[in-house]
């Protein structure tokens, strides 16, 4: 009798008993799993000449995960974090069938062992105050599509948000009397209050009185009354700063995205002299580490503290080594 083929079952629990029910894992992180495992089965069935269906769980062997790995680097550009990601996923899934099935744990165990790809750190890309009022005067306000690109852009510099928490915002998370600030629900489901500036919240006002929503539905949405999805703020802004970009010439050589507006709430919040644990506090950063990136890349910070260190003095006094003449004497006979 023909042995069933145990992987479709498997990859079915990962998602729905562990990811969902077990870990109570985000749907933006089940969805982002989910992608990786669509691309990587289609990469497979191709290199193996067959469909989807026939995959069995010895094909996704250690050396087809470096292969997928490879292409999604250099086949499809990604980045070395995206690469990551898609690791991430993979690995998540054979330490669940390690401990599922130990049948497989040799298989598991090779696959577990294919290593993160280390990336160059670089200084964070991020926008000066002159860029980000140049980028926020671009939306036309008298429409509505355009006063909600302008309160997204606005709310997503004063409160540092990643896009999708800025996104997912609803009416109810939102205090609209002194003190005003807002409640964001970040990576791992970890909650954080933002204060807002009051500008911040008329707009939000003035955007809710243009197209009403109910307290618990989002407020940004496209044409149809739909959430508005990363993609497409991400469309908009690049036309926003290319027209930006013909008065303020600094922009060109920058690639702006929605984060480069948390990189900049960090950044001038740096420079402006609040402590780096308020600021890991109001972005919602695990480790103090990841505070400290932005820390280091303001220029500005940078040249106050030199110049309050000041140029070493000139002195004409010998170092001490040159003084002690015996000293080199005795050095040149050993």
């Amino acid at each position: 009798m023909k042995k069933s083929n145990p992987f479709p079952a498997l990859l079915r629990a990962f998602f729905q008993e562990w990811l969902a029910e077990q870990r109570s894992a985000s749907v933006h992180t089940i969805r982002s799993y989910r992608d990786t495992w669509r691309l990587l089965l289609r990469f497979i069935a191709e290199r193996k000449g067959g469909g989807v269906a026939r995959i069995m769980l010895a094909d996704v062997s250690a050396g087809e995960v470096r292969a997928f790995l490879h292409h999604t680097e250099h086949g499809r550009r990604g980045t070395i974090g995206t690469r990551n990601c898609r690791l991430a996923a993979i690995r998540s899934f054979f330490s669940f069938v390690a401990d599922k099935d130990p049948e497989y744990i040799a298989q598991c165990a090779e696959v577990l062992t294919v290593p993160l790809k280390r990336e160059p750190t670089s200084a964070p890309c991020y926008l000066e105050p002159g860029e980000v009022e140049a980028i926020l005067a671009q939306p036309d306000r008298s429409t509505i599509e355009g006063a909600r690109d302008h309160v997204l852009l606005s709310f997503l510099y004063n409160s540092g948000a990643r896009i999708q928490e800025a996104l997912d915002l609803c009416a109810e998370a939102i205090r609209f009397e002194a003190p005003t600030c807002v409640r964001l629900y970040g990576k791992g489901r970890k909650e954080r209050i933002c204060p807002l500036w009051p500008e911040t919240v008329t707009l939000l006002k003035k955007l809710l009185e243009r197209q009403p929503r109910a307290t618990g539905e989002r407020i940004f949405v496209n044409r149809y009354g739909e959430p508005l999805g990363a993609s497409g703020v991400r469309f908009k802004l690049a036309t926003y700063v290319e027209e930006a970009a013909k008065s303020v010439s600094t922009l060109r050589s920058k690639h702006v995205t929605p984060h480069s507006f948390r990189h900049a709430t960090a950044v001038h919040l740096v420079a402006a002299g609040v402590d780096i644990t308020v600021i890991r506090s109001w972005l919602g950063h695990v480790s103090l580490d990841t505070t400290n990136h932005y820390a280091q890349a303001n220029l500005e910070t940078k040249r106050k503290a030199l110049e309050q260190v000041g140029a070493p003095a000139a002195s004409n006094v010998p170092p001490s080594w040159k003084r002690d003449a015996s000293l080199m004497e005795w050095l040149d006979t050993l």
